[in-house]
Order: structure tokens, then C-alpha cells, then sequence
């Protein structure tokens, strides 16, 4: 009887072990796709068509990978499960993301930087910034690359960690500039590394960080340089969970979020192309309310916002962005007539015949260095 036992506990292990891999796999093939992940908040990949050409190329065999890791079955849980054990095996990263300091999630943007397209954004960068600052003058044509969290935040950073590729790329796009059109946000942000310049969930700067470089940026273009006293700080919510933290399934100690209103009350409107409507505000306190908070300025990215204002001074710009952007725009508003705003992984309508029929003064171009690296739609810049 004993004989038995062993000669059957081998294939009873196999045979459950198949059942749970082909199981969950079935299981996941025959469920219906999710296409939005509100957690991560990010469309998720669906299932690949099945063409002769991507079987022979292996684009469908690595299509349909990533559709297998998006669509798996209890796919946050099983993600929750894995983190957390990690975290009790004192592991330092997790998912490309490292446990800082102080509550500090911190992604390490590995591989973002040394890419053909890393290196295709910064030629196309280069064009565009040499073509436009000989039309328009080069002090009116900005590049702010703004560095991620990875690169300012040295001191969350576990021992020994390393911080990637991001400075060296940013001095790589400096160098490929015209001179007098960088901005050097990095050197800025590094004067204030005591203060909170990046959300601890969350991929994104904070309204204080774009306050300071926009000031320096303003002190740089000859513009009123404002001060923080010039600003009622509302803190919104405290219950902020970003992106990063979603990518790792657990749960921390929310973030706060604040909107800088201007104490003089600045009046203008907004225009946003999608709904055809003209609006009063930068902010959508509605998204408060949403697992995506962050969207309360402008309540998400827009293809193309156009904002007015009562400046008189007949300075009128384009600023061409990212999310980073979003909380920095705000601090444009007494300084332009008018500010419109174009995000290109949203548009197709010509760059260059946005500018030309735009009459613009100035152009700002700006995004955080691995948004950039990794952005596909940074080719419109030609346009």
C-alpha cells in the first residue's frame, strides 16, 4: 500500500500542478477582456488577431504573451499576493520599483533610456528646436525635460541603489539643443530635495516641484517672478493613490494633493477640443472622487486645450506636453494671452500647421525624461 502511495503522489503533483497552469490559462482565455484597468489606469491588452505575417515575425507570439499577463484571472490579486511577499522577504524592488524611504515608491525606469526610440525623440527634439527657435528667436523656445523621481530623490533611495540612465540621457538631449533653449529643471529640483517634490505613490512631480522651476524659468525668460505667498495652497484630498502603487497592488498611506489659486484672482476660460466646451476653471474637482485624482487639473489630458486670459501683453504660446505639464500651466496664466496646449499621443493634426496658423510668440516644450524616452508620438514633432 505504501508502494502505491509513492508511485502515485509524483503523478498526483503533476497532474495538479497541470490542472492549476492550464486551468488558470483556460480560465483566462475564456473570460471576457477588460479593457481599462482603473487600478493601474491604463487600457490593458487585448487579445491579438491571428495574421500570417505576425506568426512568422513572432510579433503575435509576444502580442499574445502580454495579453495573457493583462487578462490572467484575479490577475490584482495574484499581483497583491506577490508584492506582499516580497515586502516580508525584506526585498528592496518590486516590478522595476523600488521601496524607498519613508513610504517612497520609486520606479527605476530600467531599460527606458537606451532604446532606438529614446535616441529618435531626441533627434526629432533637435530638429524641431533648431528649425522653430530660428523663426521665432531662441529665447522663445523652451525644452524642459523635467528628471523622474529616480534621479532627485537620492536620498529615498534604498543603499547601493541605482538610479538608471536618467541624467545622463537629459544631458544627452542638452547637448543635441541649440544653446539658450534648455532649461535645467534638474539643478533646480536638487536645491529643494528637504521638500516634497514627488507624489510617494505616484509617477508624477508635485504642484510645489512646477512651482519652483516655474519660478526659475520665469526669473530665466524675464517674466514676473512670482512667490509662494502669491498662492492660497488648497490641499484637495489626502487619499491619493497613484499609478505606482497600483502597479505593486498594495496599499500605503494615501498622498496629498494641492492646487495652487493665485490670491489676485486671475481670470480667464478654457476651451477643450473634445467636448467643444468653453469652461471657467483649470480643475476638475469631480476627479476627487475617482481613483484617478491627478485628474483634477484639467480633468485629464486633453488633445488640445486652448486657455484665454486678460493679459494684455500679446504674448501668446504653445505648450507641448505630457501630464507634468498639467500642474504647471496654472503658473502660465499671467504671463500669456493666451496658452494652448497640445498633447500628441492624442492628435494628429499637423504641428506645423498648428504653429503656422497659431501666430504663437513662444513654445514650451515639456516632459518628464522617461514620458519622453518612451513616447512613440514624439515623431510629430516633424510634422
Amino acid at each position: 500500500m505504501d508502494l502505491k502511495k509513492k508511485r502515485w503522489q509524483p503523478r498526483v503533483t503533476v497532474i495538479v500542478f497541470g490542472l492549476l497552469i492550464f486551468g488558470f490559462t483556460a480560465a483566462t482565455i475564456v473570460k471576457p477582456s477588460t479593457g481599462f484597468s482603473e487600478t493601474e489606469n491604463r487600457v490593458l491588452n487585448g487579445k491579438p488577431e491571428l495574421k500570417t505575417e505576425t506568426l512568422l515575425n513572432g510579433d503575435f507570439e509576444a502580442d499574445y504573451e502580454e495579453y495573457l499577463t493583462d487578462q490572467f484571472v484575479w490577475r490584482n490579486q495574484w499581483i497583491t499576493l506577490k508584492t506582499s511577499v516580497e515586502r516580508l522577504l525584506l526585498k528592496r524592488e518590486s516590478k522595476d520599483i523600488y521601496f524607498g524611504a519613508d513610504g517612497y515608491l520609486i520606479e527605476k525606469h530600467t531599460g527606458s533610456f537606451d532604446t532606438q526610440m529614446a535616441e529618435r525623440n531626441i533627434e526629432a527634439l533637435a530638429e524641431f528646436a533648431r528649425q522653430y527657435g530660428e523663426q521665432l528667436g531662441r529665447k522663445h523656445v523652451t525644452v524642459m525635460i523635467v528628471p523622474n523621481a529616480v534621479d532627485i530623490l537620492q536620498d529615498k533611495l534604498p543603499p547601493l541603489a541605482d538610479s538608471g540612465c536618467g541624467t545622463a540621457y537629459l544631458e544627452q538631449i542638452a547637448e543635441g539643443l541649440p544653446e539658450e533653449v534648455w532649461f535645467d529643471a534638474a539643478t533646480v529640483l536638487r536645491k529643494h530635495t528637504d521638500e516634497e517634490l514627488y507624489y510617494r505613490t505616484d509617477h508624477h512631480w508635485k504642484t510645489l516641484a512646477a512651482f519652483y522651476v516655474y519660478q526659475a524659468w520665469a526669473e530665466k525668460q524675464g517674466y514676473s517672478i512670482p512667490e509662494l505667498t502669491d498662492y492660497e495652497i488648497q490641499t484637495v484630498t489626502d487619499q491619493f493613490e497613484g499609478t505606482v502603487q497600483s502597479k505593486l497592488g498594495i496599499q500605503t498611506a494615501g498622498d496629498t494633493i494641492e492646487l495652487f489659486v493665485p490670491r489676485d484672482g486671475t481670470a480667464y476660460t478654457v476651451y477643450k477640443q473634445s467636448t467643444g466646451e468653453t469652461e471657467k476653471s483649470l480643475y476638475d474637482y469631480a476627479a476627487l472622487d475617482t481613483k484617478d485624482k491627478y485628474a483634477v487639473y484639467f480633468g485629464g489630458n486633453e488633445p488640445f486645450l486652448q486657455i484665454s486670459t486678460k493679459a494684455e501683453n500679446g504674448r501668446k504660446i504653445l505648450v507641448i506636453k505630457d501630464s507634468y505639464a498639467n500642474c504647471f500651466i496654472p503658473f502660465m496664466l499671467s504671463e500669456f494671452k493666451e496658452i494652448d496646449v497640445v498633447d500628441l499621443r492624442y492628435t494628429n493634426r499637423s504641428l506645423s500647421q498648428m504653429i503656422e496658423e497659431g501666430k504663437y510668440t513662444d513654445l514650451l516644450i515639456l516632459y518628464n525624461a522617461s514620458g519622453f524616452a518612451e513616447d512613440m508620438s514624439i515623431t510629430k514633432l516633424k510634422n
